[in-house]
């Protein structure tokens, strides 16, 4: 009896030399909320933008973010920590120190402006001032200012 064809091949097949190993390339991002922390999120994939995109999205929500490398057969080493609550808190922090200082800035700019508008009345009063001393008709004066002699003698009479 002669071998039939799948019988003649079978012994020529090669084994499969694929990688056999476990996934090292993985990813988990894990994050709780105070406020919620009998919800915490997990996720598992091996696409790093995928992981960062949610680890930043998760701490700007006030979340503790943890995210974990595998490093094969389902045991994890921990890459980055961040303390969403912490980023929040300081987030809060720098917006109202801005507004305090564009308020500064704007209190300082009515002032200088009230000042500027309080010396400009203030030149126009000396001017109208003056312009009113030099409608006046002139007074007869001595060299020493007085208007008038103290005595006036009999040669000038």
């Amino acid at each position: 009896m002669s071998p039939t064809p799948k019988q003649a091949r079978s012994h020529r097949r090669k084994a499969n030399h694929g990688d056999h190993t476990r996934n090292a390339n993985a990813f988990r991002v894990e994050a709780s909320w105070n406020d919620r922390p009998d919800k915490p999120a997990a996720v598992k994939t091996s696409d790093r933008k995928r992981v960062r995109r949610l680890a930043r999205q998760w701490a700007a929500d006030g979340a503790y973010v943890i995210v974990q490398k595998s490093a094969g057969w389902d045991t994890w080493r921990t890459v980055d920590e961040i303390d969403g609550p912490a980023l929040v808190a300081e987030r809060r922090r720098l917006a109202a120190e801005e507004r305090r200082r564009v308020e500064e800035q704007q209190r300082a700019a009515v002032e200088a402006e009230a000042a500027r508008l309080a010396t400009v009345e203030r030149s126009e009063r000396d001017r109208a001032d003056l312009a009113r001393l030099m409608r006046r008709p002139p007074v007869a004066r001595e060299q020493c200012g007085r208007r008038d002699a103290r005595h006036v003698t009999g040669a000038q009479r």
